[in-house]
């Protein structure tokens, strides 16, 4: 029966969950090895499964990358609605969540802003959706609460704007691992937005 023996151990899973587990997986490969590493079959491997199983969910390397993308944006929508919870300073706290989340997962946060991936339909719908949690903080803010809608939606850009140009530079700079840059950009959004 050793003939039988291929040396690969098959990972037991579920199959309705097979689709969560490729998403886990194909992270994992992400953060530890980058875009390069990440392929289909890779992921199969790891998995412990046949590359025909990932196949039927993600016909390419393209999907899986939309579909990983499309996941980080939920996480972030979640982080910066957790964030907004009842705080006086929600321009702060949205700031730093979105920092935050930049910081503890620095590859899937490049994937997400990869322009061939954002242009994925499904991936852009996400980003939008996080991008409404800013705007509906900023509109339940007691500072800017008067303003009409057109100016909350600008504001949120210049604070999507700042939280995602300061969370790239500092991911850039391993000496700013205490995130002061991002400090400086939220007393700087903070000072821009306060009402005289």
């Amino acid at each position: 029966m050793a003939w039988l023996e291929t040396g690969v151990r098959r990972r037991s899973y579920h199959v309705g969950n097979l689709r969560a587990q490729l998403l886990d997986e194909a992270r994992a490969l992400l953060e530890s090895g980058g875009l390069s590493q990440l392929n289909l079959r890779a992921l199969a491997a790891r998995a412990g499964i046949a590359p025909g199983s990932v196949y039927h969910h993600y016909a390419s390397k393209q999907a899986l990358l939309a579909g990983l993308a499309a996941a980080g944006f939920g996480e972030l929508e979640a982080a910066l609605r957790a964030a907004s919870g009842g705080d006086a300073t929600p321009i702060r706290t949205c700031a730093q969540a979105y920092f935050d989340f930049a910081q503890a997962q620095p590859a899937l946060y490049a994937l997400m802003f990869d322009p061939p991936v954002l242009a994925v339909p499904e991936v852009d719908a996400a980003r939008v959706r996080a991008f409404e949690v800013l705007e509906d903080v900023i509109a339940g803010s007691p500072t800017q609460s008067d303003r009409d809608s057109r100016t909350i939606h600008q504001i949120a850009l210049a604070v999507w704007a700042c939280g995602h140009g300061a969370a790239s530079m500092t991911l850039a700079d391993p000496a700013d691992g205490e995130g002061r840059l991002m400090d400086e950009v939220i007393a700087g959004l903070e000072a821009l937005f306060r009402r005289r």
